[in-house]
């Protein structure tokens, strides 16, 4: 489920910037633009050999119609070694007119936005069908933390505000719309939003530590030197990777407190007469056996992302220790080891304020409250 909440942000996050990337794109279209297009006709297809290599690339020759832009109805021809297309598939086309007013064209992607919007259909249909009401309430959730993201996340950090408030200012919201608006505005969501929010300080004040220890720049990926390029080097890059630990371990935190939540208060429904120390013990138990199973999960999760990466260095006649040393593979590995450490830490202490504060809550609130709040396991 994490999975497919992750690909239906991430596709989100897509259509909702695609007009602002366009703008941009029409500020400069006298030099560059992107366009739809469509492949009319492949005139002629070649096999070279990249040497020194022996990799094969593959090159056509395409006859193809624009879609919009200022050309729109023209057929253009040009040479294509990037994605093989095939006769009537439509697909992304870039030119770049030179210094010398010589246009040259290339393919910049194939046309993927039909099988995206399908799955993003696909997705909503089977998290209503078979989470109905609760399911309904968990996507307003999403579409809430999609919107704090987009509107106050993005636009702040650009603007250079500290991002590690920021990021906690963000992590909060975003907890608030995926508890309060999943499981209801009642007193088990506040235990969950309590404990999730201690754990996401914890993990925050771990996560400065260690970055600050680890010696990491932020600068591990391709995106973060294009980005410094582009905002003249006034963004703080260790702040954004802090950020960004901060904020992709506020789904887990999530997830381990709604259940200890429900495991206590079903402790509690089951049996009044159960000391708070007991009841502490039997949640824990859950608890830990919980943490193991996501931990496993949030560790593969971060390898299967990284595995071409993986398989590079695999190649790589360096010593495994100067391997993992490397800042791409070192900020994986202290990314992995702070979310998991605030995993574990977000089970005692939700579990220490539901055993105190959901004790006599369903004598206070009755059997309706019931209906309201379930764990999503």
């Amino acid at each position: 489920m994490k999975i497919l909440r992750n690909i239906f942000l991430y596709t989100v996050l897509f259509s909702l910037l695609s007009p602002v990337f366009a703008f941009a794109q029409e500020t400069q279209q006298e030099i560059q633009g992107i366009w739809h297009a469509q492949v009319i006709q492949i005139t002629d297809t070649k096999t070279e050999i990249l040497f020194p290599s022996s990799v094969e690339s593959i090159t056509q020759t395409l006859k193809a119609e624009l879609l919009e832009g200022p050309n729109k109805g023209s057929v253009v021809t040009f040479d294509n070694d990037y994605i093989q297309l095939k006769e009537g598939q439509k697909f992304f086309i870039n030119y770049f007119i030179s210094s010398e007013e010589d246009t040259y064209y290339s393919v910049y992607e194939v046309d993927r936005r039909a099988s995206i919007i399908g799955l993003m259909i696909l997705f909503v249909m089977v998290i209503i069908v078979f989470s109905g009401k609760q399911g309904v309430r968990s996507l307003v959730a999403l579409a809430g933390s999609i919107l704090v993201i987009l509107y106050v996340l993005v636009p702040t950090l650009i603007s250079g505000f500290s991002p590690v408030l920021i990021s906690i200012i963000v992590a909060i919201a975003i907890l608030f719309f995926a508890i309060f608006f999943t499981h209801g505005f009642n007193k088990p969501s506040a235990v969950a939003f309590g404990g999730t929010v201690s754990a996401v300080v914890l993990t925050g004040l771990l996560a400065m530590l260690s970055i600050h220890l680890s010696h990491l720049t932020g600068f591990a990926s391709d995106e973060s030197v294009y980005l410094n390029f582009n905002t003249d080097g006034q963004l703080d890059f260790v702040g954004l990777l802090l950020a960004a630990i901060i904020i992709g371990a506020i789904g887990v935190l999530d997830d381990v407190a709604i259940t200890q939540v429900a495991v206590v208060r079903e402790l509690y429904a089951t049996d009044r007469n159960l000391e708070k120390w007991r009841v502490y013990k039997k949640a824990m138990r859950v608890g830990r056996e919980h943490v193991s199973a996501l931990i496993n999960t949030l560790v593969l999760a971060y390898t299967g992302a990284a595995l071409p990466l993986l398989l590079l260095f695999s190649q790589s006649e360096n010593a495994f220790g100067s391997i993992i040393n490397r800042e791409i593979f070192a900020t994986e590995i202290v990314r992995t080891m702070v979310g998991s450490i605030g995993l574990v830490l977000a089970v005692p202490i939700t579990t220490l304020l539901a055993v105190y504060m959901l004790e006599k809550y369903k004598d206070k609130e009755g059997k309706e409250c019931d209906k309201t709040f379930h764990t999503h396991k």
